[in-house]
């Protein structure tokens, strides 16, 4: 062991020099805690705001492609109107086969 004008280099470190040492320690570590208890609930804050304008986006989006559905199926009715007003015989007849084919199928 190393010595310091006679002693050694655990006698030269007195008492009272370990107890500050040791209070240091205590309250880098109390430091260090509450900075990683703020770094976790900042994550969580940010995870969640996050989630949030993902569900605000992805319900955003649906509403539109619902909206965009219900333009596209007015828009075949109208031509389905139309169409039927345009040529009520033969409207009529399709109808006719298309039930006559649905009853064939059904009755299997």
């Amino acid at each position: 062991m190393a010595t310091v004008a006679g002693k050694t280099a655990n006698e030269a470190r007195t008492n009272p020099d370990l107890e500050a040492d040791i209070r240091q320690l205590k309250a880098d570590i109390d430091k260090l805690t509450k900075q990683l208890a703020k770094t976790g609930e900042h994550g969580y804050g940010t995870a969640r705001r996050a989630a949030a304008e993902g569900v605000d986006q992805l319900r955003a989006q649906g509403e539109a492609a619902f909206d965009s559905l219900r333009g596209n199926a007015r828009d075949i009715e109208a031509q389905m109107v139309a169409s039927v007003r345009e040529k009520p015989v033969t409207s009529l007849a399709i109808a006719a086969g298309v039930g006559f084919l649905f009853a064939l199928l059904t009755r299997r």
